[in-house]
């Protein structure tokens, strides 16, 4: 416990430091203020406030107006020695590291440079880098941590010592102890997830150690009980290490991985998150494979994509389900298939309670295509509401939303009309939009076949009290 005597002498040391340094601007720029504010904390205030001070009224008049003056001195106002700064981000470095060029930069921002951005350049020098290495600056580092603890009075906070970046080395062994000891599998694979999330750097690390394919073996459907937990471990991993098309097709093309198979299985059994990891990495891994592969895929692959849209799981996963589903309608009888695994219903909901601009194009180009086989335009006309979502999305969307709107109400008009389907097109305003569409900006080719498919039922429609009389003059 302090005594009051010592307090007395500290406020006394004070006085004298502030009738030293009495000019506040020269003290200010001087190095003798990083000294004096260091001292003046919260605890000297309470002192100075205490009766059984000896000091005059003036001195603590004096000192209080000071300490008002330090504290009107912000961070912001504090001039950060220029070699402290990256010359990538031009902020506090908080782990310097220096490439073959002799230029040193913020961790962080030169491995997004080299691994993210994919350059082979150095940013400041322009010099091709024969290699990646980074080496660390301690003396730098040191200097930064020095010099934020010397300004911590002024809000400055002392960067911590970072960890040492992972090798190779390292990453291998502990492959090989998980693929011996499997019990350990799951250790490894959190063990993975943060080496992973700690930069750039490490990803690529991990690429080159054979991380890639430790994963996907791991994912590879098993019977055990644990299975799951340990696939959805893994490819969480495996999405946030972006596998390149060169590696997706390795995966996809080694049977031994069984890939898609197990991606159906996350699918299936995983839980919101690790659906929506392996409809990303789904859509990414199709996108590489041969028709073959396109053409033979299963049925139950639309139903579990189909489920992630039905779910809403995120509108990422979402749009990266209906690309996934455009993408692969079009191959062999993937539309039959697409309408097996209740597509067009699912399609019809999710565009009546989607607004935004690319989920309806999406939409609107997978219902075009299904109904591009009999099986789909005869359940677009079975929902109830079918019919009338298709044209209420003409005009309101896009140019892309309208041109397929009126290309699947062509479909149906080409191949499925009756006289229940031309009353209904009436009732639900199909007719009149169509009529609207050739009084608006619109492509050449949108009003064509709108232009076509109202002449094509001309004797059942133009008659009809349906149709507002402004729109029955640009009836063809």
């Amino acid at each position: 416990m302090l005594t009051l005597s010592f307090i007395t002498t500290s406020i006394k040391i004070r006085i004298f430091l502030y009738h030293n340094f009495h000019d506040t601007t020269k003290c200010a720029t001087t190095t003798s203020n990083y000294f004096f504010f260091f001292f003046f904390s919260p605890f000297h205030r309470l002192i100075l406030s205490h009766p059984s001070s000896d000091l005059t009224k003036t001195s603590k008049t004096q000192l209080f107006f000071f300490l008002s003056f330090a504290d009107s001195v912000s961070m912001d106002e504090i001039e950060i020695p220029a070699h402290f700064l990256c010359p990538i981000s031009l902020q506090l470095m908080r782990d310097p590291v220096t490439v073959c060029t002799g230029i040193t930069y913020d961790r962080e921002n030169i491995e997004k440079w080299l691994f993210s951005c994919k350059n082979s350049t150095c940013p400041v020098t322009k010099q091709c880098l024969l290699d990646h290495d980074l080496t660390p600056n301690h003396t730098l580092r040191r200097l930064i941590q020095s010099w934020c603890t010397l300004n911590a009075s002024f809000g400055v906070e002392r960067i911590p010592t970072p960890k040492s970046p992972i090798d190779r080395t390292q990453i291998v062994k502990l492959l090989t102890e998980a693929k011996r000891f499997p019990e350990k599998q799951l250790k490894c694979l959190t063990r993975l997830r943060s080496i992973a999330f700690e930069g750039q750097r490490n990803k690529a690390c991990l690429e080159s150690a054979g991380v890639v394919e430790f994963l996907a073996s791991t994912m590879k459907h098993k019977t055990e009980e644990n299975s799951i937990v340990l696939s959805e471990a893994a490819i969480e991993v495996l999405f946030h290490l972006t596998p390149s098309e060169a590696q997706l097709k390795a995966l996809i093309y080694n049977e031994g991985f069984q890939f898609i198979e197990s991606l159906l299985h996350v699918l299936r059994l995983g839980n919101y998150q690790s659906r929506a990891y392996a409809t990303m990495l789904l859509r990414s891994a199709l996108e590489v494979a041969d028709p073959i592969q396109l053409i033979s895929v299963k049925t139950v692959l639309f139903v579990e994509i189909l489920r992630v849209l039905r779910d809403q799981i995120s509108q990422q996963a979402s749009k990266a389900a209906l690309k996934l589903i455009v993408e692969l309608f079009p191959w062999g009888r993937n539309r039959i298939k697409g309408v097996e695994g209740g597509a067009v219903s699912v399609l019809i909901e999710l565009l009546l309670c989607t607004s935004e601009r690319r989920t309806c194009e999406l939409i609107l180009i997978a219902l075009d295509q299904l109904c591009g086989c009999a099986e789909g335009r005869a359940e677009l006309l079975n929902h109830g509401a079918g019919v009338a979502i298709v044209s209420k999305k003409i005009l309101r969307v896009s140019l892309v939303a309208s041109d397929r709107g009126v290309r699947i109400l062509a479909s149906i008009c080409r191949y499925s009309a009756n006289a229940r389907v031309l009353h209904e097109m009436l009732q639900v305003g199909a007719v009149s939009k169509l009529c609207l569409v050739l009084q608006v900006n619109c492509s050449f080719k949108t009003k064509e076949r709108a232009k076509e498919i109202l002449r094509l039922h001309s004797s059942v429609w133009k008659n009809s009290p349906c149709i507002p009389v402004p729109l029955l003059s640009s009836f063809p």
